[in-house]
C-alpha cells in the first residue's frame, strides 16, 4: 500500500506488473473521502497513452522510480471502463464493479456506502482532496504527441538494355578510271616504238575504294545509386483534453463564477 506522502512519487511515473512488464504511466490517484487512504490509480495504456485503466493500489508498492502492482499487464488493460463524475469521484457502483473484476471481496474493511465509496483524483499536483479540506485540486489533461516511423514504399534500381539507331557521317575514298592521252615526242618515242608496229593488246588497272566498318566498344559513362534524404513537413494534430473548472458560490453571487 502507498501513503499520501508517496503520491507525488507515483504520478506521471511508470507502472509495472509483478513480472516487470511496463503497463503504462500513472496519471491519477483516487483516495477515500474519509480516511484519505489511496484506493485506486488510473494508468494510461496503449500507444501514446490512448487508454486509461483503473487498478487497486492497496497491495501496490513504490520501487525506485516506479509503481508495482500485483496484477498482470493484460488484466489491467482489460479492466472495465468506468465513468468518473465531474467532481473526480468514483461511484460506489463503479468501485464495486472494479473490485469484483480484480477478485477483491467487497466486505470487511473494504465495505463502502454511497458516502464513503467516492474517491477523489489526486491529479498531477500530487495532493489529494479530502472531505474535511477547505481547498479543491483542479486538474487538466495534457496532450502529448509523438511520432512513429512507418514504411511507406520501396525503391529499386533495375538495369536493362535498349537498342538505339545512331548515325555518323564519315568521308570515304575510292578510285575511278581516268583516260590519259599524251602525244609521242622525242622524249617518249623509244617507249612508243618498243613493241610491235601493228598488234592487239589490253591493259588492266585495279580500282580501290574505302567502305565503312562498324565496331562497338563498351565504355563506362556514369555510376547510379539510390539514396534517401530526410524532408521535414509540418502536420497539425488535433485532439481533445478535459479540464476541470471550479465554481465558487458566493453569498451575493447567484450565478457562480469560474475560478
Amino acid at each position: 500500500m502507498i501513503t499520501q506522502a508517496q503520491i507525488p512519487a507515483v504520478l506521471d511515473h511508470p507502472v509495472y506488473d509483478a513480472t516487470g512488464d511496463k503497463i503504462g504511466e500513472a496519471k491519477h490517484v483516487f483516495v477515500d473521502d474519509v480516511t484519505g487512504r489511496p484506493d485506486w490509480v488510473s494508468v494510461k495504456t496503449g500507444f501514446f497513452g490512448s487508454g486509461e485503466s483503473f487498478v487497486p493500489i492497496h497491495d501496490a508498492s513504490v520501487v525506485e522510480d516506479h509503481l508495482e502492482v500485483p496484477y498482470p499487464k493484460g488484466k489491467v488493460k482489460e479492466a472495465p471502463n468506468v465513468d468518473v463524475d465531474a467532481g473526480g469521484h468514483l461511484s460506489a457502483e463503479e468501485e464495486r464493479r472494479l473490485y469484483e473484476y480484480y477478485g477483491i471481496r467487497w466486505d470487511g474493511t473494504l465495505e463502502r456506502d454511497d458516502r464513503a465509496g467516492d474517491a477523489y483524483s489526486a491529479g498531477t499536483a500530487g495532493t489529494a482532496d479530502r472531505a474535511a479540506d477547505d481547498a479543491m485540486t483542479r486538474s487538466e489533461e495534457e496532450m502529448h504527441v509523438g511520432v512513429e516511423q512507418l514504411q511507406t514504399g520501396k525503391a529499386r534500381l533495375r538495369k536493362y538494355v535498349v537498342t538505339e539507331e545512331v548515325q555518323q557521317t564519315i568521308p570515304l575514298r575510292h578510285e575511278e578510271v581516268v583516260l590519259e592521252r599524251e602525244p609521242v615526242t622525242d622524249a617518249n618515242r623509244d617507249a612508243a616504238l618498243s613493241g610491235p608496229e601493228i598488234t592487239e593488246a589490253e591493259h588492266e588497272v585495279t580500282l580501290h575504294a574505302e567502305r565503312p566498318v562498324v565496331e562497338t566498344e563498351v565504355t563506362p559513362v556514369e555510376r547510379v545509386r539510390l539514396g534517401t534524404e530526410e524532408v521535414t513537413d509540418e502536420e497539425t494534430v488535433r485532439g481533445r483534453v478535459r479540464k476541470e473548472r471550479i465554481e465558487a458560490e458566493l453569498p451575493d453571487d447567484e450565478t457562480g463564477k469560474d475560478r
